[in-house]
Order: structure tokens, then sequence, then C-alpha cells
């Protein structure tokens, strides 16, 4: 059966479909010894698929689906080449073939899904899915319930229009407070950009929630694999698309 490149690959967990893109417009793709282009078809029962001259082996590899509490201090990627700390180093050997689905900034903490599943990585990252996640900010600054109005308002951010977020208040201080800050774009340090806007100084954030997928009790730094619950729903968000990415 034919199928996208990209989708042979994530399916096989290889790559992202979005990492498997950036692999065949690099040249590392090849299908029967042709370098391969983008939105190209193939057969992997039929042909001989191969990434930097390794043939793809034919199996689906398991799928693996892990939640992790990252702690400060990591970033989020596979490998860095600056030589810091990344997620898949609180993994060990369970790690393996596994990427971080999203990002959170290495001062940020809390619930970052780690997998092999490229179709899972697209609709928990592409914003048509709008796949809703949430944010307890602690913050430092003044004002903070009228600042919460304005937070909940459509932002422009570095010329850029964001969709209104969801804020709620959990507790005032004296000098700030938490918020509970619930957005569907996830754009790079999105929510510290927001806060930069009223002079709220972000203190401490953690993701505690993604879609279905909640943080928990989960300790800082430790993991655990999906339920198969967790998975089901996962599995579904998407269930409407096709071919479209």
């Amino acid at each position: 059966m034919l199928e996208r490149l990209q989708k042979i690959l994530s399916a096989r967990g290889i790559a992202s479909r979005r990492e498997a893109e950036t692999m065949i417009k690099a040249g590392r793709v090849t299908v029967d010894g042709v370098r391969a282009e983008l939105g190209q078809q193939a057969d992997p029962s039929k042909q001989t698929i191969c990434v930097d001259g390794k043939p793809v082996k034919g199996g689906l590899e398991k799928r693996v689906y892990i939640l992790l509490n990252k702690p400060r201090g990591y970033v989020t990627t596979v490998k860095d080449d600056r030589g810091r700390k990344t997620v898949l180093d609180l993994l060990g050997p369970e790690g393996r073939g596994l990427w971080p689905v999203g990002r959170l900034d290495r001062d940020s903490q809390g619930l970052l899904l780690m997998t092999n599943d490229g179709d899972v990585t697209r609709v928990l990252t592409h914003p048509s899915f709008e796949v809703e996640k949430t944010y307890r900010v602690w913050v430092r600054g003044k004002d903070l319930w009228q600042k919460v109005l304005e937070l909940e308002k459509p932002l422009t951010i570095d010329g850029e229009r964001l969709r209104a977020a969801k804020v709620r208040m959990i507790d005032e201080t004296d000098e700030g407070g938490v918020l509970d800050v619930k957005i569907k774009e996830g754009k790079n340090r999105q929510v510290r950009n927001m806060c930069a806007l009223f002079d709220l100084d972000v203190i401490r954030l953690v993701r505690i929630r993604e879609g279905e997928l909640r943080l928990g009790d989960l300790q800082n730094g430790k993991w655990r694999h999906l339920t198969p619950e967790e998975v089901g729903y996962l599995k579904n968000i998407g269930r409407e698309d096709d071919e479209s990415f």
C-alpha cells in the first residue's frame, strides 16, 4: 500500500512527521536508491526505504507513551549541541527512540509527553486540533485582578495575533499570586511573554494539563507510562483527520 514517506517514517518510530519532512528535504531519505522528494509516496512492503543509507525496518515499532514531570534545568530536545542536560537524560534506557512532544523552555516544569508515535505528535502540536494546555503560573506584580482581565483578551506578541486565553486566579498575595492559564496555541514562551506584556514577573511555571492528560501528583523529575485509557484518548483526537498534513 502506498503511503507518504513522512507517515512511514513516523509510524516506525524514526521521527515525527515534521522531523521526517526535514530529513527528506535534506536528502537523507532514499527510495530504491533514489533520493526522495517531499510528498512522495512509497510501499514499504515492496520498496527499499533508507535513512542515511540504512534500510527502514518493515515492521512497526512498538508505540511508547511516557508522561514526564520535567524539572527546571533540562532542555526539551533529543540532544543538545551545547552539552546541556536534555529530557531524555531523565528516562535512561527507556527513552531510546523517543522524542518530546512540543516544548517546555529550560526554566519551566511540568507535563511533557515522550513518544515514538508521529501521529500523536502531530495532533498534539498542530494548532488545528486545538488541544488545550493548562499552566500554573506563580507571578510577581501589582493589580493582579485587573491584569487577569487583560490577559484573557486576544493579544499581539511580536506582531502575531494570539487567541484569547482563559485565566483564573488561584491565589493572591501582597506581591503577586498564582494563576491558571489555558491556551491552545503553545507558541515559544507564550505564557511568559503574555505575562511580560503586563509587567508580571514569572517566578515559576508548571504545565499541569495537556488535553485530558494530567500531571497529577507525579513527582518532579519522575515519569510514568500512560494508561490504556490515556492512550485511547490520544488516538481519538485526530480520528477524523487523514493525510492532510
